[in-house]
């Protein structure tokens, strides 16, 4: 039995490091390409953690395509990935300054996951569904038969990215994931769907999830649910990079209650995680 099953994106990220562009002409920085993509980091996170981890994606027949797979599969990822012979693998362009990062996504192959990809049943103890695959026309349909073909204790969603989410609508997304009972969401995101802050919000999204944890950044993160709520502080660490560092905390938090522990001791592995990535100048472990 698989613990965690994640339906989301795999791609190829090229991180930079440097100060401001100049419009016309050049920085030094730092420039790096590695495997990447939400579905990719939470898969590879939850691996780390010890669990039997799949991944539901799509891939170009190519280099990066390649790359990310074998990469996945030194960390132990079963990767359920299908091969695209008429897109590229999807690459992702983000740039980081001063501890705060903005990205360009060219979802390719990721943007055309159908549900004929997926299984008529999804079965794990555990599944992850992306938010990034609903706010796609090309994918769309595939998020939403993941959510529909879940056979899960815990049928998470990560709501991804607050522009897209935005522009997607909040009541429509919160419709379309009705069937889950975990909602991982930050700051921003949380208040698209609410028109709240902080513990506000998380709990305005309790009333609709079993549990709804918002991740407020250096200030830790907020739970609610029909049991609890819980504001943990964030560890205190100098960022680097925060790219995956949402993922890896996804990842610690579904582990952590796949392996029994409370909601609380979840939380605040998840915050250790996650800052510890934030850390860094890399995303995978």
């Amino acid at each position: 039995m698989t613990d965690l099953a994640v339906v989301g994106d795999a791609l190829l990220d090229i991180a930079a490091h440097a100060p401001p562009l100049l419009e016309g002409g050049d920085v030094r920085g730092t420039v790096r390409a590695r495997p990447g993509g939400q579905g990719a980091n939470v898969a590879a996170w939850a691996a780390s953690e010890g669990l039997r981890v799949r991944l539901h994606a799509r891939v170009g027949d190519d280099a990066a395509g390649r790359l990310v797979r074998e990469s996945l599969e030194a960390r132990g990822v079963e990767t359920a990935l299908v091969v695209d012979p008429g897109a590229p693998t999807g690459t992702l362009l983000v740039l980081v300054h001063g501890g705060d990062r903005s990205m360009v996504a060219d979802r390719g192959a990721a943007a055309r996951l159908s549900p004929a990809d997926l299984p008529e049943e999804i079965e794990a103890d555990a599944v992850l569904v992306s938010g990034y695959l609903l706010f796609d026309q090309g994918s769309e349909a595939a998020g939403l038969a993941a959510l529909e073909q879940a056979r899960a204790r815990h049928l998470a969603v990560e709501t991804s990215t607050w522009p897209l989410l935005e522009a997607y609508g909040a009541e429509r997304f919160l419709e379309a994931t009705s069937a889950a009972t975990v909602l991982l969401a930050n700051e921003r995101e949380a208040e698209v769907l609410t028109d709240a802050e902080g513990e506000e919000a998380a709990a305005k999204l309790g009333e609709r999830y079993e549990v709804a944890v918002v991740k407020l950044g250096d200030r830790g993160a907020a739970l609610a649910s029909a049991e609890l709520t819980l504001l943990e502080p964030a560890k205190q660490v100098e960022v680097a990079d925060p790219t995956g560092a949402g993922d890896a905390f996804d990842a610690a938090f579904l582990a952590t209650l796949l392996r029994g522990g409370s909601l609380g001791r979840a939380l605040d592995h998840a915050i250790t995680t996650g800052g510890w990535v934030a850390s860094r100048e890399e995303a995978w472990p």
